[in-house]
């Protein structure tokens, strides 16, 4: 297995468990968050799915965000069905990027976010972004351990 192939191979599995513990939160608890200032259940969904177009913008631009505008700008929260289906030609062609890279592109192209003062090779870069989704499945791990809730087994 190459590097590129482990990549995606990483993306998927946490897509994967990600989707996982999603599809074992009841919709009654999808407007919960600890606070006032935290996501509810499905704004942090969404913000998983909705980050990773972010990302592969940044990637595509080379770290520059241009006039971005969020395709779920305005778009109502139904429910997790609907935010996959909404997410998955934008997932598609972030994968295929992913794909299309060489082994070289991960050292060479570089990710240049001056507006954050980051700069980043490719493959640091990718794996950032799997680290995002990982932290917030943990954190939803967590929402459900605090709101007394079955937590679905990720570990698998």
């Amino acid at each position: 297995m190459n590097s590129i192939d482990l990549i995606l191979l990483n993306f998927e599995e946490i897509r994967r468990r990600s989707i996982k513990l999603w599809s074992g939160i009841a919709t009654e608890n999808y407007d919960w968050k600890p606070d006032e200032k935290a996501l509810s259940v499905l704004e942090m969904m969404r913000h998983v799915l909705e980050t990773e177009h972010l990302y592969h913008v940044i990637i595509q631009n080379r770290g520059n965000l241009g006039d971005y505008a969020s395709p779920w700008e305005g778009r109502p929260y139904k429910g997790l069905e609907e935010e996959l289906e909404f997410a998955a030609s934008y997932r598609a062609d972030f994968i295929n990027m992913v794909r299309s890279f060489s082994a070289e592109d991960l050292e060479s192209i570089v990710i240049n976010r001056t507006e954050v003062n980051q700069k980043r090779k490719l493959g640091d870069y990718l794996m950032r972004m799997a680290y995002h989704e990982s932290v917030h499945t943990g954190q939803m791990l967590d929402y459900l351990r605090t709101m007394g809730a079955e937590r679905p087994l990720v570990w698998d």
